[in-house]
């Protein structure tokens, strides 16, 4: 199966590759089109976009070639139609060189913006693996694997966040989706992280580590103004996987429920009662703040898929949410990562490769004695 987007990445390439040899084109048509029309009709348009298609598209040195090209070409068919010393003549060749002389500082200008964006896209992947690093490929039985998309391919990070920790408890695990975009989402990321990792490992209750998180996301949301403060919360899934046994535990926070795949069936995790996104503690009038941990079977060969609200907020050109649930009954897969890639791919056809929102996915597989043996 391609990954989302590779029909348009392909498309794209293939019409990069093609469109690289328009300044020629451009250079070559313009000329027998002048040297093939009356005298008084110039291709001045022509000589004057070979350049300026080379800046965008080509090297300097390539740009460099076109502009001299387009110079060389126009005063050759000024002096052979006999135009070269009236005004008219010199008006033309002198819009063509600087035309030329600018297309190459456009392309200095475009390829300096280019190494500044490619400078920010190591510098955000670089905050993404600090934030959110890539976790083991198992730990035990359990062979983990995870995804990261964000909407906006430059920024590399957004508001989702996922953790995995072995701890002595079991392997501890959060999904989560911070309100919210920009600075104060990372922010609230690297929080939520950080207090999951030291929690995980002191907390013998995945509701303790909820606790932890419900203070610390707490304190940063009252640092904030306006809306923010008020409306920073984050939705969650705490999963705890002890290391023996065939049962794990869930721990809901308004988040989209967990999916379990076994068998080829594929079934929602349902929170047995309904509990409030982290960090929303001042409506504890309301009930339903601290939520009640869950445990659910997780025999050899099942699979633990975690998510954020990207994967079921994704729609198709008629409005259609895509349904994980639905679209992943009925088969099975070799592992979590054949997992996650088709379910990718999958995602990529129902959105035509568009995807408007950051999506983080984590699958678990318990595997076996046999398979652990192998």
């Amino acid at each position: 199966m391609r990954a989302p987007g590779t029909e348009r990445t392909t498309v794209g390439r293939w019409c990069l590759r093609h469109l690289q040899w328009m300044p020629a084109f451009l250079l070559v048509g313009g000329a027998a089109l002048d040297y093939n029309t009356p005298p008084h009709f110039s291709a001045e348009a022509f000589y004057t976009a070979a350049p300026m298609s080379a800046a965008a598209l080509l090297s300097l040195r390539a740009t460099i070639l076109a502009a001299l090209g387009a110079c060389a070409a126009d005063t050759a068919l000024l002096i052979h139609f006999g135009f070269l010393g009236d005004s008219g003549g010199r008006s033309e060749l002198a819009t063509v060189a600087t035309v030329s002389a600018f297309a190459i500082v456009v392309n200095r200008l475009m390829y300096y913006s280019d190494v500044r964006l490619q400078s920010a896209r190591r510098v955000a992947l670089a905050v993404q693996r600090a934030v959110l690093p890539q976790p083991p490929a198992s730990i035990g039985p359990l062979r983990i694997a995870v995804r990261y998309q964000s909407a906006v391919r430059e920024a590399q990070i957004g508001g989702d966040l996922y953790g995995v920790q072995d701890t002595p408890y079991g392997v501890r695990c959060l999904v989560g989706d911070v309100r919210g975009k920009g600075m104060d989402a990372v922010k609230a990321v690297d929080v939520a992280v950080g207090v999951f990792r030291e929690a995980a490992d002191d907390e013998p209750a995945i509701t303790a580590i909820a606790a932890r998180l419900e203070r610390a996301l707490r304190r940063e949301a009252d640092r904030r103004a306006g809306v923010e403060r008020t409306e920073g919360f984050v939705t969650s899934v705490l999963a705890g996987i002890p290391h023996s046994g065939d049962e794990l535990q869930l721990l809901n926070r308004g988040h989209p429920a967990p999916l379990l795949l076994h068998g080829g069936r594929a079934r929602y995790a349902e929170p047995s009662e309904p509990a409030l996104p982290l960090a929303l503690a001042d409506l504890a009038d309301l009930g339903g703040v601290e939520g009640r941990t869950d445990t659910v079977p997780f025999p050899p060969g099942a699979t633990l898929l975690l998510y954020t609200d990207g994967l079921t907020e994704a729609r198709d050109r008629a409005g259609v949410f895509y349904d994980p649930g639905a679209r992943l009954s009925g088969q099975e897969f070799s592992g979590p990562d054949a997992l996650l890639d088709a379910l990718l791919a999958d995602v990529g056809r129902h959105t035509g490769g568009c995807i408007t929102d950051d999506l983080v996915l984590l699958a678990i597989t318990r595997d076996g004695p046999e398979d652990e043996v192998a």
